[in-house]
């Protein structure tokens, strides 16, 4: 695996490949990275002759500094995983690279998909996500990029992200991995107690709550019963629960047929904020 660590040697290289025919696949990462990152790796190298793997924490989409400063960072690990993994290049910049001096984040409203949900909780957060991947994809230059379906709204931000600013990259959003219990894989994991972590589980709970009882309640029912499952923890502090309309993020007053819808949580499980989602219909 080759590590490059700034912009212009890795465009050089990139360029080169792309001159030979090779198509290239893109998994951008904030690093302490666990096997979800990795499936992305995979479902990358299946498709592309060139895989490149950024590990960048970005700054910019921390409205909170503290978790900024406690997001885990395990650089010599990730770099074993990536290698194992067959990973073709990783990009690791440092801060000035991607935001040399006078760069500015950019602003960003686009209705719910920005603006609701985690862009109510964590103002300036998607302006953050918006502008490191749009850089990045300027900088690596993808056929495709892979995605998390844990991160569901990030993922819708950075499809509108392509479609407005006509990137012509190709994104997949891979499934969602979990642990054998139901727990989302996630970098945040690690920083939870031992308690904390078994309470975590009742946000899959929550969530395979509304899938179950969809058809025979309403949304503000399935909302207000998957809240009562959270509750069971004196430790979990909800921050929203959400059923929204798949594509568009508009918030759903009832289940119409024929339509998709996804249910969101965010919550806090003692000092560890946690997000996860599951797909109300698979068809």
């Amino acid at each position: 695996m080759l590590l490059f660590k700034e912009i212009a040697p890795l465009r050089a290289y990139l360029n080169s490949q792309r001159l030979k025919g090779d198509t290239i696949g893109f998994v951008p990462t904030m690093g302490a990275l666990h096997q979800g990152h990795i499936a992305l790796v995979h479902e990358s190298i299946a498709n592309h002759e060139v895989t490149v793997a950024s590990i960048f924490v970005n700054p910019t989409q921390f409205n909170n500094q503290e978790d900024l400063v406690k997001y885990p960072r395990t650089m010599e690990r990730d770099i074993e995983l990536l290698e194992a993994s067959g990973c073709s290049i990783l990009f690791h910049p440092e801060a000035a690279q991607m935001y040399p001096d006078g760069f500015a984040t950019g602003h960003y409203e686009w209705d719910h998909i920005t603006d609701s949900l985690e862009g109510a909780f964590r103002p300036g957060h998607f302006d953050g996500v918006i502008t490191i991947v749009k850089k990045l994809f300027e900088v690596v230059e993808p056929h495709s990029a892979y995605f998390g379906q844990k991160d569901f709204q990030q993922c819708a931000v950075i499809g509108e992200m392509i479609k407005r600013f006509e990137m012509g990259v190709n994104l997949h959003v891979c499934p969602t991995l979990r642990e054998k219990d139901g727990l989302a894989m996630s970098s945040r994991n690690v920083r939870l107690s031992d308690a904390g972590r078994k309470d975590a589980l009742l946000i899959f709970d929550a969530l395979s709550y509304i899938k179950q009882q969809q058809e025979t309640q309403e949304v503000s029912q399935l909302v207000a019963g998957a809240e009562q499952l959270l509750l069971k923890s004196s430790i979990m502090k909800p921050e929203y629960i959400a059923v929204v309309e798949k594509d568009s993020l508009k918030p759903a007053d009832k289940l119409l047929p024929n339509r998709k819808y996804v249910a969101l949580i965010a919550t806090w499980c003692g000092n560890v904020r946690l997000i996860d989602n599951m797909l109300l219909r698979d068809s």
